[in-house]
């Protein structure tokens, strides 16, 4: 089997070496060439012809952000891994980039102890992605789901007699996840009567940004989550980066919950904590919603919410940018309806309009 040619971008030769040292120790993965800015690495791309970039943010001459945007004329398919700091400003451009088509990121490892805890960290993170974003160079290297031919279309027979009105919309999502909650909130309209509960994997510092990038669309207001904030209908809370998001009654009033226990599918903040906590508050009321993202996080949490009488819908394999998450619970037969990014904000309005029948148009859930 061919193994996964990977081009390493970075302007700083600590940081090209450790990257380096990281990935040919897998023995999938193999350098076929290393640039120190954008330029030299555009050059590269058609002498070299890689499966993936590792693609620095910040460089001189030519940055990440350029850098992409040139290589996205020419190679739009081409998956590109950014490399970003754990700052405000590397949260800023970060978003940026897959904004402007990148595939995927990883922080730079922080506060790490030893070069060999450094190195570490990058296999962990970063052999992953290059894995999961190029099955396509080996299909034995991925380990997602079964592909959608085994899924029967469109929707699956519901369990229940009749649809529990939701009362709320909790929602999953990881790799892939801030282009595609951007595509849904600009489909929520301001005056959606229901609170909105999420998580999508991302470190800290990403995740207050990625809330007021969100609530610029225009739509719903979307907060980064706080200890003991009163959740509210038409808010929309954002699990911060590195700590788990729960929903907590008090009486008539609901409640946000941060803690750090350990993580949960090796995710904090974890959909299956988020949405266990939901099941325990709002009981069948509930509308779960699990987008793109590798791994198996939400699944558990669905199995609750269709265990309760709530309902689940979740986004096709053809608009995922990794059909993880979603193939999962798709798969395991708990998804209501599998739709399309572009249909996901119609179909959580649908689904929710009863509470609302003036502004939505019409009553019900057919």
């Amino acid at each position: 089997m061919p193994k996964i040619r990977v081009l390493v971008v970075d302007d700083a030769v600590v940081m090209r070496k450790l990257i380096s040292e990281a990935l040919t120790r897998d023995p999938d993965i193999e350098i076929v060439g290393i640039a120190a800015n954008g330029g030299i690495a555009l050059q590269k791309i058609t002498q070299v012809n890689p499966d993936v970039i590792t693609l620095d943010v910040e460089m001189p001459e030519m940055d990440g952000i350029a850098t992409l945007r040139a290589l996205r004329k020419t190679h739009p398919k081409l998956p590109v891994i950014m490399f970003s700091t754990l700052t405000s400003r590397g949260a800023a451009t970060t978003l940026d980039a897959l904004s402007a088509g990148a595939t995927d990121y990883v922080a730079k490892p922080a506060n790490v102890g030893s070069v060999t805890e450094c190195i570490e960290r990058l296999q962990n993170d970063l052999v992953t992605k290059i894995k999961v974003h190029c099955h396509h160079a080996g299909a034995a290297r991925w380990s997602g789901p079964l592909k959608s031919a085994a899924v029967p279309p469109h929707v699956f027979p519901s369990r229940r007699a009749e649809y529990n009105q939701p009362e709320v919309v909790c929602l999953g999502t990881s790799t892939g996840g801030p282009n595609a909650l951007a595509d849904v909130f600009k489909g929520i309209p301001a005056e959606f009567p229901l609170p909105i509960l999420m998580v999508q994997h991302m470190p800290p510092v990403f995740t207050a940004l990625l809330a007021e990038r969100l609530t610029a669309l225009g739509g719903v207001k979307v907060h980064e989550g706080t200890e003991g904030r009163r959740i509210e209908p038409g808010h929309a809370y954002l699990a911060p980066g590195g700590k788990h998001m729960e929903a907590r009654r008090m009486g008539l009033n609901l409640f946000l919950h941060l803690q750090e226990e350990p993580p949960e599918n090796s995710c904090r903040p974890s959909v299956d904590v988020l949405f266990r906590s939901v099941v325990e508050a709002y009981g069948a009321k509930i509308l779960g919603v699990v987008m793109t993202g590798m791994g198996q996080d939400g699944l558990h949490g669905c199995e609750w919410i269709r265990e309760r009488g709530g309902q689940v819908i979740v986004q096709d394999e053809a608009s995922s940018v990794v059909w993880g998450m979603p193939g999962y619970v798709a798969q395991a037969g708990l998804a209501d309806k599998i739709v399309p990014l572009n249909q996901i904000s119609g179909e959580i309005v649908r689904r929710t309009r009863v509470f609302s029948p003036a502004r939505f148009g019409c009553q019900g859930i057919s």
